[in-house]
């Protein structure tokens, strides 16, 4: 009954992997929720805080309005809140590439 063993390990080992990738996604989702990343618009007029899974956090004027116009702060928010979104993005990759650096995928040795 060699072959019966054999799934049996199979078995065992295959749902110790999905425990492991369970806590493993856990781990990722929460770090996400707590790493943070600042931008700001090019102008430097708008800052926004993002975190890893793309909440924002924070949007502040933090440069001086000066006489600027309504659509000079909404292109400003705008092209801040572009740059939120790729910062999430990469800083989720990022995240990523870390914490599963050393798992193996299915059928890698």
């Amino acid at each position: 009954m060699m072959a019966r063993e054999i799934d049996e390990a199979w078995i065992e080992e295959a749902v110790e992997r999905y425990r492991r990738i369970e806590s493993l996604r856990a781990e990722f989702d929460k770090a996400a929720r707590a790493l943070e990343v600042t931008v700001r618009s090019p102008d430097g007029l708008v800052e926004i805080i993002v975190t890893a899974s793309g909440d924002i956090t924070d949007v502040r004027v933090v440069g001086d309005l000066d006489g600027r116009r309504n659509a000079e702060l909404s292109r400003s928010i705008h092209a801040a809140v572009t740059a939120a979104a790729d910062a999430a993005r990469w800083a989720r990759d990022k995240l990523h590439a870390e914490m599963f650096a050393d798992y193996r995928r299915l059928g890698e040795a």
